[in-house]
């Protein structure tokens, strides 16, 4: 089909958060619709929408209600037409969408490590006995108290710049970042180390960008086809199904990747207790159309040997 292409007249209006990772996000989107098509900058229009995720900073993301606080206002901006795409970090997205939209683009998958950072510290084995972590990832939180119960961990909300100010206060003697964003914002020399996943087995999705669209718009969908990445869709697809069969969010300590290995898919897992206390891990490889009945099984795998109680958390 010929494609309705935007023009300064009518750009296409791309809906994003404010931080400066998310406008990387959603300018890296622009540019490679602005390459593909050859249109001019004005083109497209960058809308920032303020998510409730946003808005509250000051307690865990836990407490104010998951994953969903940084993408549901977007989400309805974009189903009343306000908007034309929306472009999210993957790792806060819930597997569940609003009936009328369709997440069906992904761009090429950045780094899905950790970044460990700290001054003056090569990495987490050079942490000493009682020093201080600061992060608000419960992921994060419970692996490192699984390796290192002589550590202690602290609250550390806000975007890369917060976190890092936080971290030169003296909040904190380190935290951790995805190198992801660290290197979509240029600044991977602020990693003192990328943790590698045998050590700290990342977030899913975490490193990979999804551009969400209102379900028939056909022009915006073959737009999008010619900037989406297959292989990141591969990935995406066994990773998120094995986190909607943990039924995942941000409130449960769950860890998960994929990686292809020729025409085949290999995906490791972990949940944890949030206290560090317990981590249960699988893995498994199958074809790469197998994808998605792979992460279900891993779930399955995972829940089949959680002991009883494991799960008191996620409804106490």
């Amino acid at each position: 089909m010929s494609v309705t292409l935007p023009n300064p007249a009518q750009p296409l209006k791309i809906g994003t958060r404010g931080s400066p990772l998310a406008l990387a996000q959603a300018h890296e989107t622009r540019d490679r619709l602005m390459a593909a098509f050859d249109l001019p900058v004005d083109a497209f229009e960058i809308v920032v929408i303020k998510t409730t995720g946003d808005r509250i900073t000051d307690r865990p993301l836990k407490d104010i209600g998951g994953k969903g606080l940084f993408t549901r206002e977007i989400e309805a901006m974009l189903l009343s037409g306000g908007i034309d795409i929306a472009v999210h970090s993957m790792k806060d997205m819930p597997v569940l969408q609003p009936e009328g939209l369709v997440l069906d683009c992904y761009l090429p998958r950045e780094d899905e490590r950790d970044a460990f950072v700290a001054q003056g510290l090569s990495g987490i084995e050079a942490l000493q006995p009682g020093q201080v972590v600061g992060t608000s990832s419960l992921r994060r939180r419970a692996q490192i108290l699984h390796r290192r119960r002589d550590l202690r961990v602290v609250e550390f909300r806000g975007n890369v710049q917060t976190r890092l100010r936080k971290l030169s206060e003296g909040v904190a003697d380190c935290t951790f970042l995805a190198m992801a964003g660290l290197n979509r914002l240029g600044m991977p020399q602020i990693a003192s180390a990328a943790v590698a996943p045998e050590t700290m087995l990342p977030a899913v999705a975490q490193g990979a960008i999804g551009v969400e669209r209102r379900e028939g718009d056909t022009h915006t969908e073959a737009m999008l086809a010619a900037i989406h990445d297959a292989p990141t869709a591969q990935r995406m697809a066994a990773e998120r199904a094995y986190l909607a069969t943990l039924d995942g969010s941000c409130e449960t300590p769950i860890a998960g990747l994929a990686l292809l290995e020729g025409d085949r898919l290999w995906l490791r897992g972990e949940i944890l207790r949030p206290d560090g206390s317990e981590c249960l891990a699988a893995e498994g490889r199958a074809a790469i159309s197998d994808g998605a009945a792979l992460g279900e099984d891993i779930a399955r795998d995972l829940l089949s040997r959680a002991p009883q109680g494991f799960f008191d958390w996620r409804t106490g």
